[in-house]
């Protein structure tokens, strides 16, 4: 599908533009040479200033792009007032530009971390090898480069999946011969240790924006009690910890008890005080707070022997077996029928099917067929819902041609084709009201979503 209106004798510069903002009226993009040069374009073509000369400082430049865009961000964010506002984030929420491992990582790092720490340890386990040996995983061949165990250094192909392989896992544990169980299961706990290890990142303001988003959405909701709501994915605290250092109150499904235990209801409350020197019973919201709904569990959540869940300090809960966390698996949507997942899940579409609702997304890929699925329900039965998708790509199903320095389109057949994503963008084009914006959490969005740009001359 081509997204810009060249003449068909250029119809090839489309496989050269990168993509930063689409909805079904406006697109616009960047085209990047050989030369270092860089040409800005919308839907009709190439961007250039009006009565514009050669002088570099009339050239089109990327504030100017930025500009654009941010204009048509603020029509969505700001062209009428939402009761309802929701932000999903994903996985990509938590890394940074630079891919610092200190503040978050993806699946493939977390992947590739679990392979080397298998074959660095010292305990009878297994490696990523033998296990994809033993369950017939890709008969075995998850290296890269057709790499054998003999190698020195070898590392996992590009394409291993995470989730497919413990789903694999853990679809075989119970014919796994009575010889190799303890160090069957000995590996899948050193696995999950450290999936929870690689997902456990401190705040830090100078590095994420998790308190300007915050700080930005509370602003948006305004008073009135309308509580915005954070839904994600993550494990991790940042969001929390983000909360707390900006002084806000957190309705996480869980109880204000010395040990709080979890109760879906929590999610329904809110704080008020009572206005005083009125005689009537006129109460007064209290501002910054929110819900968080915490999908896929929590790093802090626990379930006790008697079957209640409850929220403790992250490193005082060590046994996995009590860990309250759906672990990337193919599985995920039968887990997402346990309790509390189940719970959390009908929160968040109880959040999207309310009228007059605007959600943004960051760092979820839409990978998820779960998660996804509720969302395109969602837009067909919900006509007051708007989706604001933003990411690091907006269009996943190209990929970078080196050899021929442009896209070209991943193949529907390919385990690398994004069905979810594709089905947004097929969604956009039959006029939901569906946009694409190319940002992060952790760099340009809330940039984009306050207007700063409108502003910004540099």
């Amino acid at each position: 599908m081509f997204f810009f209106f060249f003449d068909d004798i250029d119809k090839t510069k489309e496989n050269q533009i990168e993509y930063h903002y689409l909805s079904r009226a406006s697109k616009f993009g960047v085209e990047r040479d050989d030369t270092g040069a860089v040409n800005f374009y919308d839907s009709n073509g190439i961007l250039e200033k009006q009565n514009s000369n050669d002088s570099s400082e009339d050239e089109f430049q990327m504030i100017d792009f930025k500009r654009l865009i941010s204009e048509k961000i603020r029509k969505i964010v700001y062209g009428e007032k939402y009761s309802n506002v929701v932000f999903l984030a994903g996985a990509g929420a938590s890394v940074t530009p630079d891919r610092n491992p200190e503040y978050g990582k993806t699946v493939k790092m977390i992947a590739d971390n679990i392979f080397e720490e298998l074959h660095k340890s010292t305990e009878n386990i297994y490696t990523l090898e033998e296990l994809a040996t033993q369950c017939r995983y890709k008969d075995g061949n998850i290296l890269a480069g057709n790499e054998s165990e003999s190698t020195t250094s070898p590392k996992l192909a590009d394409d291993f999946n995470l989730e497919d392989f413990l789903s694999t896992l853990f679809h075989y544990r119970p014919y796994v011969p009575d010889d190799n169980i303890e160090d069957f299961n000995k590996t899948i706990d050193k696995i999950l240790k450290l999936i929870k290890k690689n997902t456990n990142y401190s705040y830090d303001s100078k590095v994420l924006k998790h308190g300007a988003l915050l700080n930005f959405l509370s602003k948006l909701s305004e008073k009135g009690g309308n509580k915005f709501s954070v839904v994600t994915t993550n494990y991790d605290v940042l969001i929390e910890e983000a909360g707390a250092e900006n002084n806000f109150v957190i309705f996480d499904g869980f109880n204000f008890t010395p040990l709080p235990k979890f109760d879906s209801n929590m999610f329904e409350w809110n704080l008020v005080k009572e206005v005083q020197n009125v005689n009537t019973r006129e109460v007064e919201y209290k501002d910054k707070t929110f819900n968080l709904v915490k999908i896929h569990g929590s790093l802090t959540w626990e379930k006790q022997d008697n079957g209640d869940i409850v929220r403790k300090n992250k490193d005082n809960i060590t046994e996995t077996d009590k860990m309250v966390m759906i672990f990337p698996s193919s599985d995920k949507f039968a887990q997402s029928y346990q309790e509390p997942y189940f719970e959390l899940f009908t929160k968040f579409q109880e959040l999207i099917k309310r009228p007059n609702t605007l959600l943004i997304s960051s760092g979820f890929s839409f990978a998820d067929d779960h998660i996804s699925k509720m969302v395109t329900q969602a837009l067909k039965n919900n006509s007051s819902l708007k989706l604001l998708v933003t990411d690091f790509n907006i269009d996943p199903n190209r990929e970078w041609n080196g050899d021929n320095n442009q896209y070209s389109k991943i193949d529907e057949s390919n385990s690398k084709y994004n069905q979810n994503w594709a089905e947004l963008v097929r969604l956009m084009d039959e006029g939901y009201p569906i946009s694409f914006l190319k940002a992060t959490m952790n760099s340009d969005l809330v940039d984009y979503l306050s207007g700063r740009y409108l502003n910004d001359e540099n």
